[in-house]
């Protein structure tokens, strides 16, 4: 069982160059491990209320277990487009079918703790939805939804509860939408 475990939970990731030029793929865990620069996106949904609506990592994730994020962050597999595996992860992680438009890319690295690094090529989207998420437990702890001037004070005040990724694009997003 374990094995099969093992087997269904490998992810490669897509290894890009600054400018986002695929170099090759790698297992999701090892270019964490390694600090190798793969793409990634992020989406953040906003309800009619100008909320954006957040999630807890879960508790089980290999690195930022249950810290507080955008509504959906993760990779694209090999041969899939940003867009669409952002889509798909919407679906996996939240139970959310939404549109959404791109926003702006950006690298980043930080450095996560317990041998962890994130180095990534981030595609960042936007876009719409007021409804209650059906989340995936495996993926998601606990969702809500915050007022931008909420969330940019609990930051300052509770960094430690956030992850690295959306503490910095947080602002850049925030700005285009008050």
């Amino acid at each position: 069982m374990d094995t099969l475990k093992n087997i269904l939970s490998y992810e490669e990731v897509i290894l890009v160059d600054t400018n986002d030029r695929v170099v090759g793929t790698m297992e999701k865990q090892a270019a964490h491990e390694q600090a190798k620069l793969h793409r990634a996106f992020s989406v953040f949904l906003f309800n009619e209320k100008e909320e954006m609506l957040l999630q807890q990592r879960a508790f089980g994730k290999y690195h930022s277990p249950g810290l507080w994020s955008n509504t959906c962050c993760s990779h694209p597999r090999p041969g899939e487009l940003t867009e669409d595996a952002a889509r798909r992860r919407l679906k996996e992680e939240m139970g959310i079918d939404s549109t959404f438009h791109k926003l702006f890319s950006f690298i980043y690295k930080a450095e996560l703790g317990s041998g962890m690094y994130e180095y990534e090529f981030d595609h960042v989207y936007a876009g719409s939805f007021s409804g209650e998420p059906e989340i995936n437990h495996d993926e998601v702890a606990a969702w809500k939804y915050m007022h931008l001037d909420e969330i940019s004070e609990d930051i300052k005040l509770n960094p430690e509860q956030y992850t690295y990724w959306f503490r910095m694009v947080f602002d850049k997003v925030a700005a285009l939408y008050k």
